[in-house]
């Protein structure tokens, strides 16, 4: 900080901190909290209901739906079905929600190290 209260760039660099703080990047990690942390508590829900129910419905989960298919077979199956379909959907929302605005945050950076260079 210089006397008069405001932040400077390091020498020769750029002001990372100043940058963290920028409206942009707070507005781009809100975002991203805002998709990952919903998601994630969406899927320990459905994962450790999973799991107690293979602990303590083991009626329920051998119950066959077709043939040596059990329902337990299937929420196992749900499970990677789940997987996939969370990462392809944070793909899908970075590449549109996420990207540009660290593109654009990107870009301010390139230049101004091409401007202290």
């Amino acid at each position: 900080m210089s006397d008069s209260g405001t932040q400077t760039a390091p020498p020769g660099g750029i002001d990372y901190v100043a940058v963290e703080e920028s409206p942009r990047f707070v507005e781009l990690k809100r975002k991203q909290r805002g998709f990952v942390f919903p998601m994630a508590v969406a899927f320990l829900v459905w994962y450790f209901a999973y799991v107690l129910l293979s602990s303590f419905a083991r009626d329920f989960m051998a119950q066959h739906v077709w043939g040596d298919i059990t329902v337990g077979l299937l929420l196992g199956l749900g499970q990677f079905v789940t997987t996939f379909a969370i990462t392809m959907t944070y793909v899908w929302y970075a590449n549109r929600k996420l990207d540009p605005i660290a593109e654009e945050i990107r870009g301010d950076l390139e230049k101004q190290q091409e401007a202290s260079a």
